[in-house]
């Protein structure tokens, strides 16, 4: 009967016991969110939904000494304003998690050294990579640093990598990855200035096995019948990086439906590879304006490959849309030629073509920026 009811205490000891500690945790839990909601709320100008919903997103995460504070003013003592933190944060909210002493210093660090120290910069990798600076995950940003500098990279063009392509830099331990890549293109008769191209294009294409590095060159010779001395096979080498056999041949094959000749689409390929690598349905887009509505030939489509490698929405059908309200009203003031109006930058294009007509035609300015923002 004792050990009965000596059993008996012990179970409801344990419940008791168990519940306490259930609650205790809970409490405690409770009360770090509100402290990461009042904090985001106060510190940042979140809404109470965006902060509860941003620090759901941490809740299974947080470690019990985490401080916040502290990485918001070390992002703020390194020039980040408060819409730079916002945006970072609500990107990448396990940032306030990090070790500010650990992870986040030694890494702004080393990304001041090659001259990224300006705010909007930093502000724009912290948003883009932030999971790379919070935890371990990642390389070693001096590492890869240092093995561009055995590159003969100078720290601006370092800086150009980093910003192009945050994601690589810190993904990949470029000293382990690189050499053999490096070795290959430079037995094979690779330039400098061709191995700069690709690191500024994709550092990832450098990242792959040196064996399908090598196929892809192979490929290049083949498909487009370029020798290595021409200018545009380095083109060929970074558009065969993201496409296979069969996706080439179903690109070539919608050129194909659009009555295009061999002759023709061996002018493009050979004039620029780049235009395969547009997706099935940009091309098909772009052919469709291009010859049904415009009325190009594919000749000409050939020898003016910059049609169809700029982007049809953002580029071409806006100037298209000046040049056609132009033509309307004020036919003599300017040469209404579409490829002319494509190939200039975008300050050449307002200087020429939208800003001398804002005033007296004012409809050109809006009809350029709506289509732009469509």
């Amino acid at each position: 009967m004792c050990g009965f009811l000596n059993n008996g205490v012990k179970h409801l000891l344990h419940i008791y016991s168990f519940r306490f500690q259930n609650f205790y945790s809970t409490s405690t839990a409770t009360s770090r969110t509100n402290f990461l909601v009042e904090t985001l709320v106060n510190s940042l100008g979140f809404s109470p939904q965006e902060a509860l919903s941003t620090s759901a997103k941490v809740s299974r995460l947080r470690p019990r000494n985490y401080n916040p504070n502290s990485v918001l003013n070390f992002l703020e003592q390194i020039g980040l304003d408060k819409t730079h933190i916002k945006k970072a944060v609500s990107s990448v909210p396990t940032l306030l998690l990090c070790d500010v002493d650990k992870y986040l210093k030694p890494k702004i660090e080393a990304l001041k050294e090659v001259g990224l120290c300006g705010s909007d910069d930093l502000a724009k990798i912290i948003t883009n990579s932030g999971c790379y600076f919070s935890t371990r995950v990642g390389c070693a940003i001096r590492q890869n640093v240092d093995y561009l500098h055995t590159l003969l990279f100078n720290d601006d063009f370092v800086a150009k990598i980093i910003k192009k392509h945050p994601n690589v830099f810190f993904s990949y331990a470029f000293h382990e990855v690189m050499p053999p890549n490096m070795s290959l293109l430079q037995n094979l008769g690779f330039s400098s200035v061709d191995i700069e191209k690709l690191m500024l294009w994709n550092p990832r294409i450098l990242t792959q096995k040196a064996e399908r590095l090598k196929d892809i060159v192979d490929r290049v010779e083949k498909t487009f019948f370029l020798s290595r001395e021409c200018n545009m096979f380095i083109h060929g080498v970074y558009a065969l990086a993201w496409l296979d056999e069969s996706t080439v041949k179903k690109r070539l094959e919608i050129f194909r439906s659009f009555w295009w000749s061999d002759s023709d689409i061996f002018t493009l390929v050979q004039t620029c590879p780049l235009c395969l690598t547009k997706s099935e349905a940009k091309i098909r887009n772009a052919l469709n304006f291009l010859m049904k509505e415009i009325g190009y030939e594919s000749h000409y489509l050939a020898s003016h490959p910059t049609f169809l490698t700029c982007s049809l929405e953002k580029r071409v059908l806006p100037r298209h849309n000046v040049l056609k309200l132009l033509s309307q009203k004020e036919p003599t003031k300017c040469s209404l030629n579409l490829y002319t109006a494509v190939i200039c930058s975008e300050s050449k294009f307002l200087e020429r073509y939208v800003l001398p007509f804002k005033d007296e035609m004012p409809e050109v300015y809006d009809i350029y920026i709506k289509s732009r923002s469509r």
